[in-house]
């Protein structure tokens, strides 16, 4: 267990890992809940989760950002994952308005690509488009519109290229504001694609594009349009532990050091092995170790169940920091949901009882 950088010693409690061994994995089922260990009372207490309860940021970019979730179930950690990816709103081109298209893409394969292009606009300050209602009709509350117009023509002598607008670029749609939408959002957050270097199509002289686009806000599981992330994924923490019983042979020490990420297993000058808790991180338990009979029982390779690292890359109108809040918002709204409803149907079974009780009468 020796390391050069310590985890918590909460992160040895064996009731915390998964084995991972050379064919199988082991101990996948979390047992820490009422009634798997005798007389040891796991039922689920507000202050124990608190303080078990941990999240890290140990990466952050403008685009990405890695965390840490300790403390919470697989269920709760996929939860906010899938929510990341499917439930955040965000805004994004539904509506394609073509009044001329003479490319040689056709106007729906550039409709869809538009679909595509993220933008910046803060789907908090809109509502949702509704089949019927107030709604349903497209306004400054729930709609952004943009024009596409774009002519190719050739260049003139001296200008060092061949043609002018020969490629369509996200960073061609204009926003037009509509009703109070300038006043709103002001020209500091006008609202634009995040990337203005995506190539759209491509013309020739004589070729041009004339469109209206209307974005609304929609729902990753609506379409892949609307979801915020380009990916989110979280895999659970390593944990690479050496058996002081079982020594690795001291002429083999750097082919066991090889079977692992560079600088997990070190080697000091004394020729004694160690564990570097911080580059364990990046391993990907590969066990190429486990291939080795010399080094059978010299190692224990496991992850702990309930400490996942989390990858997300945010495109869209939310900086990275604040998509697990936003995740963290949908799932109080669900929980809400889901409360009122039970509530509703105990006030029914009550009313349903008193009328059973007022006709026995």
């Amino acid at each position: 267990m020796a390391s050069t950088s310590t985890l918590p010693q909460s992160a040895y409690n064996p009731r915390r890992h998964v084995g991972v061994h050379a064919e199988r994995v082991s101990a996948v089922s979390s047992t820490e809940y009422p009634g798997h260990y005798p007389d040891e009372d796991h039922s689920w207490d507000l202050q124990k989760f608190s303080e078990n309860l941990q999240v890290k940021v140990q990466r952050l970019s403008q685009r990405s950002i890695e965390f840490d979730l300790v403390g919470v179930d697989a269920s709760i950690a996929n939860a906010f994952r899938r929510i990341m990816i499917a439930e955040v709103p965000t805004i994004a081109i539904e509506h394609v308005y073509v009044w001329n298209n003479t490319s040689v893409i056709h106007d729906e394969v550039l409709a869809h690509r538009l679909g595509l292009v993220p933008l910046n606009a803060d789907p908090a300050l809109f509502d949702f488009r509704t089949p019927t209602g107030a709604n349903a009709v497209p306004n400054d509350r729930n709609t952004l519109v943009f024009r596409l117009q774009v002519a190719c023509e050739r260049a003139p002598k001296g200008r060092g290229k061949e043609y002018l607008h020969d490629e369509v670029t996200s960073g061609d749609l204009v926003w037009v504001p509509q009703g109070e939408q300038a006043a709103v959002l002001g020209a500091a957050a006008a609202p634009a694609p995040t990337n203005k270097d995506i190539v759209l199509a491509k013309l020739r002289p004589g070729q041009e594009i004339d469109m209206e686009l209307h974005a609304v806000k929609g729902v990753g599981k609506e379409h892949a349009k609307w979801s915020p992330v380009a990916t989110a994924s979280y895999r659970l923490h390593p944990l690479i532990v050496l058996n002081p019983a079982r020594p690795v042979p001291a002429h083999r020490a750097a082919a066991f050091a090889a079977c692992f990420s560079p600088g997990v297993v070190t080697l000091g000058a004394d020729g004694a092995l160690a564990i570097d808790a911080r580059a364990m991180r990046a391993d990907p338990v590969s066990r190429e170790v486990l291939r080795h009979d010399e080094f059978a029982g010299c190692v224990e390779l496991r992850r702990i169940r309930d400490w996942f690292l989390f990858a997300v890359e945010a495109e869209g109108p939310y900086p990275p920091e604040r998509l697990l809040p936003a995740a963290v918002a949908v799932m109080r709204r669900k929980l809400a949901a889901i409360r009122a409803a039970a509530q509703a149907l105990l006030a029914d079974a009550d009313a349903a009882d008193a009328d059973v009780e007022m006709g026995g009468a």
